[in-house]
């Protein structure tokens, strides 16, 4: 009985391994070429779409996922590739000014310290997954195309969430100097981002809010 048992249990995660590692080379095969390491290999786009992460990490230092998008972002701008920049991330707790965190608030505060004009960034505080980031791009700000930054594992992601939703986004890579431990956790949580993704596509799921559109260039960033 107990020897039947664990076969029953290692077929069954031998099972769970296979549909992990299929969905996550699987949304790394279907965006090939869509991910760029340098501006110049982009054509430009009217916006970029920077996901958002927190900006500080356990024991008060700077997340290194945070300043390496920004990095990017900011040297994006400047190369001319975009005109206009979307911080799109969460907000907990009533954001900074009641004690929370303002994903959106300390992306542009970043960007405009790395040079960027305030007048051209604007903050989504609605970007609560990939998916809805991706999706308000288009919903709110009224952008077919945009470059999205960030680090190349959450870029696969995120341009499939993209192209399976029938956009063509293109995917401005970030540096990925974090700690160990940090990759590890991180890895092991985009594991099942990625099943999720799929249920996403197929199920065509939409943002968790939607609201009033922007123009960029023409409405005033909030």
């Amino acid at each position: 009985m107990i020897p039947a048992i664990f076969r029953l249990l290692a077929t069954a995660l031998g099972a769970a391994a296979l549909i992990v590692a299929g969905a996550w080379f699987g949304l790394e095969a279907s965006v090939a070429g869509r991910i760029h390491a340098s501006p110049d290999e982009l054509q430009p786009a009217d916006a970029g779409l920077v996901l958002g992460t927190s900006r500080l990490v356990r024991g008060g230092y700077i997340n290194p996922y945070f300043a390496n998008r920004i990095a990017a972002a900011a040297s994006l701008f400047v190369s001319g590739k975009v005109k206009y920049l979307i911080v799109s991330g969460n907000q907990s707790d009533g954001g900074r000014a009641a004690g929370g965190y303002d994903e959106p608030t300390d992306m542009r505060d970043a960007l405009v310290l790395a040079g960027v004009p305030r007048d051209r960034i604007y903050r989504d505080y609605a970007g609560f997954r990939t998916l809805d980031s991706i999706l308000r791009a288009k919903l709110i700000f009224g952008q077919d195309r945009v470059i999205v930054v960030s680090q190349r594992f959450h870029l696969e992601r995120a341009l499939f969430l993209a192209r399976g939703h029938g956009l063509d986004d293109d995917g401005f890579e970030a540096a990925e100097d974090a700690p160990m431990r940090e990759e590890i956790a991180t890895r092991i949580r985009e594991a099942g981002a990625r099943l999720l993704a799929l249920i996403d596509v197929l199920d065509r799921r939409e943002p968790r809010f939607a609201g009033k559109p922007i123009e960029l260039g023409v409405d005033p960033p909030t």
